[in-house]
C-alpha cells in the first residue's frame, strides 16, 4: 500500500511539473499554434513517462490551450483576437462577481489591511507624474492587488473559475504590461486604474456590492482598450506578449482603431 501511495504521488508530482514546462512552451511559441503534440517525443524531451504527461495534456486541454484531435491526440489551439478581448472581458465579470460578494458578504480586517497596504503603495509609485512612475514595482503591486481581491470573497468556486480563466493566454491581469510602460498613453491610464483600485476598496468597505462589481468590470474593460490601443499603434510588439503567438495574424487586422 506504502509503494503505491509514493509512485501515485511521484506520479501526480511528474504531471504538474509537465503541465508548467507544456503551458510555457506553448506560451513561448516553442510549438506553434496548430502544431500536433506527439507523446513519445515530449515523454523523452521531459524525462517522463506516458501516464503523467496525458494528464499534464488534459488539464492544458481543461485550460484551453489544446485541442484534442479527432484521430486522438492533441494539437496547440489558435486564438483570435476576439478570444483574447473576451477573456479579458471574462475576467473582469468574475473579479467583478468576487468584489460584489466580499462587498454583501462582508470581509475579514486583516485582509481589509492587506487590500488597504497595497493600494496606498500604489499610490505612491503611481504619483502624479505619468513619467515617473516605477514602473516594474507598479506591475509588481499590481498582482499583489488582484490576488489579494481574489481572496476577499472567500469563495472557492470564484476562485476557481478565476484562476481558470487567468491560465488563458494573456488574460491575466499583468500579461502585456510590459510593452506598455513606453507608452504615454498608458502611462495616463494608470491614473485611472489606480483610482479604480481605491474606489472598488471603498465599495467593499461600505458594503456597496453593485458598485464594487461595476468598478472590477471596468477596470478590465480599460485593460481591453490598452491591449487595442498596442494592436492599432504598434503590432510589431506583440511578439514581447505571452500567448499572443497563439494568436492568428489575420484576425488583428480587424481590430477596428
Amino acid at each position: 500500500m506504502g509503494v503505491r501511495v509514493q509512485s501515485d504521488r511521484q506520479g501526480k508530482t511528474q504531471a504538474q511539473r509537465a503541465v508548467l514546462e507544456l503551458r510555457h512552451m506553448v506560451l513561448a511559441g516553442e510549438i506553434a499554434a496548430g502544431g500536433r503534440l506527439f507523446e513519445v517525443e515530449l515523454s523523452e524531451h521531459l524525462g517522463i513517462s506516458r501516464t503523467p504527461l496525458r494528464e499534464a495534456l488534459g488539464m492544458l486541454e481543461y485550460e484551453g490551450l489544446l485541442l484534442r484531435r479527432s484521430g486522438g491526440g492533441y494539437e496547440v489551439r489558435e486564438f483570435t483576437f476576439d478570444d483574447v478581448s473576451d477573456a479579458i472581458e471574462l475576467r473582469g465579470i468574475i473579479e467583478g462577481m468576487i468584489a460584489r460578494v466580499a462587498a454583501e458578504r462582508g470581509v475579514a480586517p486583516a485582509r481589509l489591511d492587506v487590500m488597504r497596504e497595497t493600494v496606498a503603495a500604489l499610490d505612491t509609485v503611481v504619483g502624479t507624474d505619468a513619467n515617473d512612475v516605477n514602473f516594474a514595482r507598479y506591475s509588481e503591486l499590481n498582482t499583489q492587488f488582484h490576488l489579494a481581491l481574489a481572496d476577499m470573497a472567500q469563495s472557492s468556486v470564484l476562485r476557481r473559475e478565476l484562476e481558470h480563466v487567468t491560465r488563458l493566454p494573456f488574460a491575466a491581469p499583468g500579461d502585456f504590461l510590459n510593452i506598455q510602460s513606453q507608452d504615454p498613453r498608458f502611462l495616463r491610464s494608470l491614473f485611472i486604474s489606480q483610482a479604480q483600485h481605491r474606489a472598488v476598496l471603498e465599495a467593499i468597505e461600505l458594503g456597496e456590492g453593485a458598485r464594487a462589481e461595476a468598478i472590477m468590470r471596468e477596470h478590465a474593460r480599460g485593460a481591453r482598450h490598452n491591449l487595442q490601443h498596442v494592436v492599432r499603434t504598434d503590432r510589431s510588439q506583440l511578439r514581447n506578449i505571452p500567448g499572443l503567438t497563439l494568436v492568428d495574424d489575420k484576425s488583428l487586422l480587424g481590430v477596428k482603431p
